[in-house]
Formats: C-alpha cells, structure tokens, sequence
C-alpha cells in the first residue's frame, strides 16, 4: 500500500496549496489558446517574434510546454504520495509555476531574445522539476520510481536538444522525435500502472466478474519491446527494421490494453476514457510502423500518439486526479463526457487529415477547433476545482 502523504499547514490560495491545480490548469489552458494561434500562423495569417520556424514552435509548445506542465502537475501530486513526504506548496510551487510561465514568453519572444537566453530560460523549468522530483524520490528511498526520474530527465535532454537542433538546423526532427517517446513511455509506464488499478477498484465495486490481469513477465515485454522500437524510431524513422520492431511493440501494446478489460467499463466514463486513450498507443505504434515502410504518412502515427494517447490520457488524468484530491465525488460530468468526446473526435479528424491529404485543409481546421474546444472546456468546467479549497 502507497504511504499516504502528509500535509502542512497552509493558508495561502488555495490554487498553490498542490502540484495539480496550477499546472493543470495552467496546461489546458495553453494547449487549447496556443492551437487557436496555430491555426492562423499555418495559414500566414500570424507571425510570433519567435526564432523556432511556425511548425516547430507549435511542436515544441505542445511537447515541452502544455505535456511538461500535466507532467510536472502529476508527479508533484504523485510523487508525495509514493515517497510519504510533504508536497510542495506555496512559494516553492509558485518558483515552478513562474519558471513554466518565463519559458512560454521566452520561446514566444526568441527572435528578440536570442535563442540561447531563451533556451536557458525554457530549460530552467524541466530542470528545477528533474531536481524536485530527484530529491524526494532519493529522499524517500523509493527506487521503484527511478525509471520515471530518468524518463523526466530524458524530456530535459529532448527540450535541450530541440532548442540546439532548431538553432542549427533550422528544423528538430531529433527534438520532436525524443519529446514523444519520452511522454509515450510516461504514458505506458504510468498508464500500466492507473488503467487496470482503476479498472479493477470500479469493476469489483460495480461490476463483479472478469478483473484486469496482474502486471507480470508479459507487461514487462511489452514496455522493452516498445522502448526499443521508440529508440529505433528516434534513431532511423525510416526502414523495414525500425518499421518491423514499431508493428511487433504495436502489436504487444494492443495484447496488454485487451488484458485490463476495458469493454466492461462502459457504465464509468472516467475509467472508459483511461482505455479509449491508451488505445491509440497501439494504434500510433503500427501507424507509425507502416509509414516507416513506407505506406503511409507519419503524421497519421505521429497525431494518434500526440493527440489520442499523450492528450487523451492527460485529460483522463487531470479530471479524475482534481476530483479525487479535492474531496470530489469521482463521477464525469456531462460537461467532461463532452470534453472526452471533443478530444476524441479531435484526434480522429487530425489522423484522417494525414492519412488523406486531399481532406487537410478541411480536417485541419476542424482537428485544431474541437482540441481548443475540448482542453478550454476542461479548464472552465474544473476552474472551480483546482482554485477552490478542498471540501471537507
């Protein structure tokens, strides 16, 4: 049983009083306001004085900005609850929060900055939350949480990378291709352990019968075999051995999802939502396998992973996350069903967008309004939640 963490005494907004409140809230907040300014800067329509080129600036923003912030919302929540120690509050959590809101203005304000000084600030936020996260876990002695400080420090050295490469380059493939793996390995490892965790307290509660399976040799290979067909991937994109290994780890993912019984969640969209989302790990995998062969567009893989696995897992896990840790019944509103289906219908629209050119320019538009839609819903349904008090 994980150690129930201690809290202290507190007196300030309440919005700082844990990691979740405003980094979730920050988060969807920016990731719907910054897809509304991409759609426009796509067309030429607007220009930020940034040094990254229009396709990067969205990539990075998405990567390093709106994932890092439900990242760094979620360990700051978790990590006292594995370690047992006190999480971090007021102004040390303000430090963070600043330090997210400088590296937005400062990739925004690149081209007049320097894209050195505006890298340093970017890289000041992952870096002081490698180093929270570091302290407590060795604090804690808790070594089974390790391989999440080094999938946290290896989306340090991606945003390190980006900056460079973009510099250098003029585009960050490497960057870009190092800041999904990282995320999607947070999402397997994470999502292996809260998917059927959950599944299993709903369904012996409401619905006795077939129970997920228990972690065992299986998800284990599962997990190798995807990091080693991510680091192929991030290595050589292209090429019937790195498409090969990203359809078996496809193929491996699907297994382990059909594993935690899923289909008999339909009566708890909370839980459903956590599968629906998992869902399109397996489904980038073998995406993004087939247009290392060749026969499709990366995009397709590239948006099923960013959009349905990365997006749709954090709006799973931010809904569920603010209610449990505010003393809130753990049900989904209509408004968050809404949400779900948005970012759903979101992700589908974008992947179709890649997969049938001759449909972008209608489907781009619509992907990019119903993902706005979706994470500014979830910032105005939970505002109340992550700014009020907890209820007693």
């Amino acid at each position: 049983m994980a150690p129930i963490p201690r809290l202290r005494a507190y007196e300030g907004p309440a919005v700082l009083s844990y990691g979740f409140r405003p980094f979730f809230l920050l988060a969807s907040l920016y990731t719907g306001l910054a897809v509304l300014a991409w759609l426009p800067m796509f067309g030429g329509d607007l220009a930020l004085p940034t040094a990254f080129a229009a396709r990067d600036w969205h990539v990075h923003e998405m990567l390093y900005g709106f994932v890092a912030a439900v990242v760094a919302g979620f360990l700051l929540t978790a990590v006292p609850n594995w370690t047992g120690r006190l999480p971090l509050q007021g102004t040390p959590l303000l430090v963070l929060v600043l330090a997210w809101v400088v590296g937005r203005l400062a990739v925004g304000l690149s081209a007049l900055t320097g894209w050195l000084p505006a890298a340093l600030a970017d890289l000041s936020f992952l870096a002081l939350l490698t180093a929270a996260v570091a302290r407590e876990i060795l604090a804690g002695r808790n070594w089974r949480n390790l391989k999440v400080l080094g999938v946290l420090a290896l989306l340090l050295g991606g945003n390190a990378l980006f900056h460079a490469e973009a510099h250098l380059s003029g585009i960050a493939a490497h960057g870009t291709r190092v800041g999904i793996a990282a995320s999607l390995a947070l999402v397997m490892l994470i999502g292996g352990r809260i998917v059927p965790s959950f599944t299993r307290n709903w369904l012996a509660r409401e619905n006795p019968g077939r129970l997920p399976a228990s972690a065992d040799r299986f998800d284990a290979v599962a997990l190798v075999s995807a990091a080693v067909a991510l680091a192929a991937w991030v290595a050589v994109p292209e090429g019937p051995w790195t498409g090969a290994a990203l359809l078996a780890a496809g193929l491996l993912q699907a297994v382990r999802l059909a594993r935690w019984a899923g289909d008999r969640t339909w009566r708890d969209r909370l839980v459903l939502i956590l599968h629906v989302a998992y869902g399109f790990v397996p489904l980038g995998f073998v995406l993004i396998g087939l247009a290392a062969l060749g026969t499709l567009p990366a995009g397709a893989g590239i948006h099923a992973w960013t959009g349905g696995a990365i997006g749709g897992m954090t709006l799973a896990v931010m809904s569920r996350a603010s209610l449990g840790h505010t003393g809130r019944p753990l049900a989904a509103s209509p408004a968050v069903q809404a949400v779900y289906a948005l970012v759903v219908a979101s992700v589908l629209a974008r992947v179709c967008a890649s997969v049938h050119p001759a449909w972008f320019g209608v489907l781009l538009p619509i992907a990019g309004t119903l993902w706005a839609a979706a994470f500014l819903g979830f910032a105005a349904a939970y505002w109340t939640v992550l700014t009020r008090p907890r209820l007693k």
